[in-house]
């Protein structure tokens, strides 16, 4: 072997060693960094904004892989936690999904029966009736005769909020000329018989049905005479 051929074969080696030298040197980045980033963990982003109170589905989400060691304690990884569930305040598209975004829908008790009304929306919820809260419910009735007054009464007091559902414009009916309502919320009650059925005579019988918003822990107690009212009551004080 002459001396130009030990130098190539010296060259050669050198070459692999340098090569195995890289080759070390990226195994040591790659473990390095994942000994810093860690395990990848799933996690969910919300495709768009979502209202407070609505009621929250897979399909609001979208799947992403993140490291868990960036992600918060309370960061929701198991996505079926949201069933059954509300969402607490407004939910921004982007965001991911935490534990404390969500609660439990409200659930009926014993006895208790779930009914849906449309509320008109501008005099009736004003966006701030949520699950959870409790109201009065108004309706108004016009005399049928000349023996008879127009009458507003309470038909359902100390009534439950479960669910507000989405703002949904109406078709104006044939003999409303413009003046009926153009947009309702359907509102959701526990409610027990009776009342679901004082509801339900309500919404198809009367001129108007509106809620009143009830203080926390600030029930209603109606006196002999309060649950109905006549504007000529006030012309005979």
């Amino acid at each position: 072997m002459n001396s130009r051929q030990r130098r190539g074969i010296i060259l050669l080696l050198l070459s692999v060693l340098c090569a195995f030298g890289a080759f070390a040197g990226v195994l040591s980045v790659i473990s390095d960094v994942n000994s810093k980033v860690g395990p990848e963990v799933s996690a969910y982003e919300l495709k768009a904004d979502v209202a407070p109170y609505t009621p929250l589905q897979d399909g609001q989400f979208k799947r992403i892989k993140m490291p868990k060691r960036w992600l918060s304690q309370n960061a929701v990884t198991d996505l079926s936690v949201v069933s059954g569930k509300i969402a607490v305040t407004q939910l921004k598209k982007g965001s991911l999904l935490q534990d404390d975004m969500i609660v439990k829908r409200p659930a009926l008790e014993s006895g208790e029966q779930e009914i849906a009304i449309m509320i008109d929306a501008a005099t009736g919820v004003a966006g701030k009736i949520n699950p959870g809260d409790t109201v009065n419910i108004f309706a108004t009735f016009a005399a049928q005769n000349d023996k008879e007054k127009d009458q507003s009464r309470i038909i359902v007091a100390n009534a439950r909020v479960i669910d507000v559902g989405r703002l949904t414009p109406l078709e104006p009916k044939q003999d409303d000329r413009g003046s009926g309502p153009t947009e309702a919320v359907p509102i959701t009650f526990a409610l027990n018989t009776t009342d679901a059925q004082r509801v339900a005579y309500a919404e198809s019988f009367a001129d108007h049905v509106r809620l009143a918003l009830l203080a926390d822990g600030s029930p209603t107690t109606l006196r002999p005479g309060e649950g109905t009212y006549e504007l000529s009551e006030d012309a005979n004080k």
